[in-house]
């Protein structure tokens, strides 16, 4: 009976184990979702213009310039969509804070983030000022002269031969607040070569060209004060990232095809995917929709992005679903070339001849805010991210 009990038992591990081929089966279908994932967040990483994500942060502990939060709002709505194209000087906003700390009115900016490729457009040196002691506040001056220097030579700083003049002006001794000066033509020097960094400097003298005493006008340090009143460098720059217009793509001839064009080889789609293509058309009692706009959110913390995008939280990017029946109302917002390709498809004219596509036929930008790996601030404008209006082409 032993051998039989035994037999029993090997017969049940013999059903109970999957088989080799099962095993080998889940272990490539798991395979080639992982597979999948990581070249869609590849491809997702190209279009934000990247090649790797930042490294994400502890948020807790760093927070991005009120200035650059502003911006953000003022050129962004709720879900990063731009409100006004003609709002924003290119389509990159940087800003670097100083990494010299020093005790006098020195600045240094770390620019190796910035691509060479990229165009200058504006730079900005932003600092806040304090207002004076209260054993100054009768100082019989009332204005005094800021200028800012680029530094040519560090150990000539303090004679006029190691330094540029880059901006200089008038300043009320008894305000407090951000000043803003223009050192753009540093910045295009420090891009064109980066071992001429050696930094800004900024004197303070009286109408008469006397040197102050720097307790009368003080600028916050990113040393001793909040790091909400750090010195900062802002920086407009485009990447010339544009994307083809869609009255380009739309034209149809051999030099511009009609829908976009990745350098990527297409990815296989699940067999589920392919049956749901070809019932797009259909709603979920079967009638045939006509084509719309329809829902689509992009959710950054499900892509595992939060840890470094400050803003937005994810955005409605929107598609388009639906069909293109003869005849094409105006409410479909129609193409000629596509109302003449309806007529054809309709009297069947010609064989192969396809209705035409619901397809977005107004684009908006977004914008996102977020940090880099040097932890600067970056603003980004991306064209054509959201579907503004479908219509049939």
């Amino acid at each position: 009976m032993l051998p039989a009990v035994i037999w029993i038992s090997l017969m049940g591990l013999a059903i109970s184990r999957p088989s080799p081929n099962y095993l080998e089966n889940q272990f490539t279908v798991q395979n080639e979702s992982e597979e999948v994932r990581s070249e869609a967040i590849k491809r997702l990483l190209e279009v934000f213009g990247m090649e790797d994500p930042p490294a994400a942060l502890v948020r807790g502990h760093k927070q991005p310039p009120q200035y650059m939060l502003d911006l953000y709002n003022t050129i962004a709505d709720v879900d990063g969509v731009t409100k006004d194209p003609t709002l924003l000087e290119g389509n990159t906003v940087r800003s670097f804070f100083d990494k010299l700390h020093s005790e006098h009115v020195e600045f240094l900016f770390n620019m190796s983030t910035v691509a060479k490729s990229e165009k200058i457009l504006t730079a900005e040196l932003h600092l806040f000022k304090l207002r004076p002691q209260a054993s100054l506040t009768f100082n019989r001056h009332h204005f005094c002269q800021v200028s800012v220097y680029q530094v040519l030579d560090s150990s000539k700083k303090n004679v006029s031969q190691g330094k540029k003049l880059l901006s200089s002006r008038l300043v009320p001794i008894h305000s407090s607040g951000w000043e803003v000066f223009t050192i753009t033509q540093a910045v295009r020097s420090w891009m064109s070569d980066e071992g001429s960094n050696l930094g800004l400097l900024v004197t303070v003298r009286t109408l008469a060209g006397l040197q102050m005493d720097q307790k009368s006008v003080r600028f916050a340090s990113g040393r001793h004060h909040h790091h909400s009143k750090q010195p900062m460098l802002v920086l407009f720059t485009d990447d010339g990232r544009r994307a083809s217009s869609l009255e380009m793509t739309a034209k149809g001839s051999d030099d511009f095809p009609v829908g976009p064009s990745l350098p990527f080889p297409s990815l296989p789609l699940p067999a589920t995917a392919r049956r749901s293509a070809r019932s797009a058309d259909y709603d979920d009692s079967g009638e045939k929709m006509p084509c719309q706009r329809l829902p689509l959110y992009v959710d950054f913390e499900e892509i595992g992005w939060s840890g470094w995008i400050v803003s937005p939280r994810g955005y409605n990017a929107y598609h388009c679903k639906g069909s293109c029946p003869f005849p094409l109302g105006q409410n479909m917002r129609p193409t000629n070339h596509a109302t003449v390709q309806s007529i054809i498809n309709a009297l069947k004219l010609t064989k192969g001849i396809e209705t035409p596509c619901c397809v977005p036929d107004k684009l908006f930008s977004i914008n996102l805010l977020y940090f880099d790996d040097d932890e600067n601030v970056v603003l980004k404008q991306y064209d054509d991210m959201v579907a503004g209006s479908c219509g049939c082409h």
